[in-house]
């Protein structure tokens, strides 16, 4: 079965189009035009437009299929309650902390300086400003999809632990029980989450979160069996262990 999936987009719109482009390029070449796209979560923060982002993949084909990344989880908390605190979050951070990125995805929806506001003052403004209709999608995606081969999930697996009995918190926030995993995990884990120089195939996964929040490229990927291509303008690029 083929699929396809594109990393962490952190509110870069343009990045996004462009990853779409590759993919339809490929499908025009292969004639899967109704194969599977999957989005690995990270729609929102760091980036110029995460309004956009979440707009364009709202109003997108129904072979468009998004996982929940642990930024869009935070935005979808905090238009619920300001106060909220995500447990895979150190206890020290919050949402609107320059290192999370939040303020920049309200100001994508015109709420001006968020993290100097504070809280309660920003989540008031933001209720009048961010549709009613986007906390609630981000809160709705899955976790997890499957596709032939390839398992999709934003961060990872705890190994060891069925997939029906992996927590939320582990799905969108895990790191190095994951990484450092050799084994096999019944399928190959496409993920993002933790950023590298580039697009990596490990054998038992892929990572193709390859930093487009800090300048970084948006990979796009083609999944078949468990075999992987990157993207590129210029076609397929194979990606091996």
């Amino acid at each position: 079965m083929r699929s396809y999936a594109i990393g962490d987009i952190h509110g870069h719109l343009d990045l996004l189009r462009a990853a779409h482009a590759r993919i339809a390029a490929d499908m025009a070449m292969t004639g899967a035009h109704d194969a599977p796209v999957v989005h690995l979560g990270d729609l929102v923060d760091r980036g110029p437009d995460s309004r956009g982002v979440i707009e364009h993949l709202m109003a997108g084909p129904a072979n468009w299929h998004v996982i929940r990344g642990n930024h869009d989880s935070m935005f979808a908390h905090f238009m619920a309650d300001p106060h909220s605190h995500d447990p895979g979050l150190r206890s020290d951070l919050h949402w609107l902390h320059p290192r999370l990125g939040g303020a920049a995805t309200l100001a994508s929806y015109g709420v001006a300086d968020a993290e100097a506001r504070g809280n309660a003052d920003a989540h008031a403004e933001a209720l009048t400003r961010v549709p009613a209709t986007h906390g609630p999608w981000l809160a709705s995606l899955p976790l997890t999809l499957r596709f032939g081969e390839a398992l999709f999930v934003h961060a990872g697996l705890r190994p060891g632990v069925p997939l029906d009995a992996q927590t939320a918190t582990d799905l969108m926030w895990i790191r190095a029980p994951f990484h450092s995993h050799t084994g096999d995990f019944g399928a190959l884990v496409v993920h993002g989450h933790t950023p590298v120089d580039v697009a990596t195939h490990y054998g038992n996964r892929v990572n193709l979160d390859s930093g487009a929040a800090y300048g970084g490229p948006l990979s796009a990927a083609v999944i078949e069996g468990r075999d992987v291509w990157l993207l590129t303008d210029a076609g397929r690029v194979p990606l091996r262990p």
